[in-house]
């Protein structure tokens, strides 16, 4: 099978939203994460290298050191849905929380985070994500009613 034709089958087998999740780790792993990792040193000076983990930002070499952590977290979510692997749901769900509580400690810490308010909308949106893709994924590994 093609690889557009497989790719077109996973998409028609989810809803769109996870689709847009799945999607979205795929252009992480193969454009934006090289891109960041390996091409922008090359023009960029590694003191301008940024990162943010858990809301606290990262700047110069130890955002460059954690790079390769993100490129292997959206490789692997990346693989795990495209493999249907079962403990894909709840690792995106956990690292979309993360995304969650970040967004809003980012908010808090950060004089261009927005504040409470703007903290607590992104919360908000991606907490919602993230439970809503736990719940699907229970869904998907739940025995069929018989």
């Amino acid at each position: 099978m093609p690889a557009t034709e497989a790719l077109r089958a996973w998409l028609a087998r989810h809803p769109r939203w996870v689709s847009a999740v799945f999607l979205f780790c795929a252009y992480m792993t193969f454009l934006y994460m090289p891109f960041d990792f390996l091409l922008k040193p090359l023009w960029q000076d590694v003191s301008e290298a940024q990162e943010v983990w858990f809301g606290f930002l990262l700047t110069g070499k130890a955002a460059k050191a954690t790079e390769p952590l993100h490129w292997l977290i959206y490789g692997a979510l990346t693989w795990g849905f495209w493999k249907e692997r079962p403990w894909v749901w709840p690792a995106t769900a956990l690292y979309i929380a993360q995304v969650a509580v970040g967004m809003l400690v980012w908010s808090l810490l950060d004089e261009r985070g927005g504040g409470l308010l703007q903290g607590g909308i992104a919360f908000t949106l991606f907490g919602s994500l993230a439970v809503a893709l736990w719940r699907y994924g229970s869904k998907l590994s739940s025995p069929s009613p018989s």
